[in-house]
């Protein structure tokens, strides 16, 4: 099979634990966008965060950020976006109040947080520290839905970190009997993130590829979260890293080492050396576009 594009998520697949991109991964996606193959990144992290990682490994195609509820190479001509409309964003705020957890509400040009003091030491250290660069507006207040009520958001991801488990499985079935026109992604035991119905990674990078003129089977998909197992199921070939967990792995049609060990630079040097250019592959008409 030729491949055409390869898709990447981002923390615990493109990052190492030290938040740092290894020169190898650098080098890695230089080669194989060297060689035509369109490159793009698939991640829950907001725009401008994405932005940032895609700047660092020069890649140029749009970017699928939000959950797929955001997809742009540039925020002055998104390619697609999909709100939480103000209504709902309000209604969904006052709901989450009423436990104890951190509430984010995501845009391409801002986030808005409220002041929750989060008591899980390991939960502390992994909110808001997902590299939003420093032009990127991230505010606290006291009551969201105070301030919601004089100054309505769209945001297009509201994200809840939870320090029981328990309130995060509540939360989500309570939601999803009571709303049809949003969605819930559980991330990992403590983190959910909401999304306007029908935004996914996966229909965000189908999207793409419909724009690209690229099928889901010509497509390269590398990932390690629970969120990930759609796109690596629906993908031409379907990566798992190393450090994912069981669930992932087992949807995958190819492990690859973890992140420490640079496993997408492994991975697309194993198989990437294998294809000719698409140019290449054009002249000898072996593909038609």
């Amino acid at each position: 099979m030729i491949y055409r594009l390869l898709a990447l998520n981002i923390d615990g697949t493109l990052l190492q634990t030290n938040g740092k991109i290894h020169r190898s991964t650098k080098e890695a996606i230089e080669y194989v966008q060297q060689k035509g193959i369109y490159v793009t990144l698939v991640t829950s992290r907001s725009f401008p965060s994405a932005k940032k990682v895609a700047k660092a490994l020069k890649i140029k195609a749009p970017l699928v950020t939000n959950q797929g509820a955001y997809i742009a190479s540039s925020e002055e001509k998104p390619v697609f976006v999909k709100r939480i409309n103000e209504n709902l964003t309000y209604d969904t705020v006052r709901f989450f109040e009423a436990l104890p957890c951190q509430i984010r509400l995501v845009h391409e040009q801002f986030s808005l947080a409220n002041k929750f003091k989060i008591h899980n030491d390991l939960l502390a250290k992994t909110v808001f520290t997902t590299g939003d660069p420093m032009f990127y507006s991230q505010q606290f207040v006291n009551s969201l839905s105070e301030y919601l009520h004089e100054n309505p958001v769209t945001p297009s991801k509201i994200e809840v970190y939870f320090e029981a488990e328990r309130d995060l499985k509540d939360a989500k079935e309570a939601l999803e009997k009571m709303y049809t026109e949003i969605e819930t992604i559980e991330l990992d035991p403590l983190r959910l993130d909401i999304v306007s119905t029908g935004a996914s990674k996966l229909n965000g990078l189908t999207y793409l590829g419909s724009q690209l003129g690229i099928k889901l089977r010509e497509m390269v998909y590398i990932g390690d979260g629970l969120d990930d197992i759609p796109l690596i199921e629906a993908a031409g070939l379907g990566v798992s890293m190393g450090n994912a967990p069981f669930p992932v792995k087992k949807a995958s049609d190819w492990l690859t080492r973890s992140e420490n060990e640079h496993g997408v630079a492994y991975m697309v040097m194993e198989h990437f050396r294998k294809q000719q250019p698409i140019e290449f592959l054009r002249k000898m008409k072996i593909i038609k576009r």
